[in-house]
């Protein structure tokens, strides 16, 4: 992570790379990431899924899904739930920690296909399995929350180091691992 600690943003700070074009612009995704922005949205997405879970409430599923869509396509900058965590919670756990990004816009692709596709079940008549994957949703997210632990980064330390996904997206990814926080 020798890369990271030599840009030490402000806590919501917004690191991205240039890219070429208004596309490259748009779905912009942030490199590195505050750790502590990205446990708060988990922790957001936790407590949306757990409401849903208790109430049954499928159109809180759709908004998770939503949010999951908007903070992959276009990071922090217009998901609610991200724009909170980034300006109001994270600041308040102090100076940044920073992470790469890459693994967490993965985890966010996950986070979108889980809740998108339990979104899909559920309207479709399918609850067991929609609200299974709810569950299995909550379980990753209160890891990322509670414990640090980011199933979706590892998963792409993984994919980085068995050569599924190019070392030069992120070149701190492949060790990416259960490291002691």
């Amino acid at each position: 992570m020798s890369q990271l600690t030599d840009r030490i943003p402000a806590a919501t700070g917004f690191i991205q790379a240039p890219r070429p074009g208004l596309l490259g612009r748009v779905f912009a995704f942030p490199n590195p990431v505050n750790e502590y922005a990205a446990r708060c949205t988990a922790g957001i997405v936790v407590v949306l899924a757990l409401a849903a879970l208790l109430t049954g409430a499928r159109l809180l599923v759709a908004v998770i899904a939503a949010g999951f869509v908007l903070r992959l396509a276009f990071g922090p900058r217009i998901s609610p739930a991200a724009l909170l965590s980034v300006r109001v919670l994270a600041p308040r756990f102090g100076e940044p920690r920073l992470v790469p990004g890459p693994p967490k816009r993965f985890a966010q692709g996950i986070g979108a296909v889980l809740s998108i596709a339990a979104t899909v079940l559920l309207f479709a008549g399918v609850p067991v399995v929609g609200w299974a994957l709810i569950a299995a949703l909550v379980v990753a997210a209160s890891l990322e929350a509670f414990v640090g632990l980011c199933l979706g980064c590892i998963i792409f330390g993984v994919l980085v180091r068995r050569g599924l996904i190019p070392a030069g997206i992120c070149d701190d990814c492949a060790n990416v691992s259960l490291r002691a926080r």
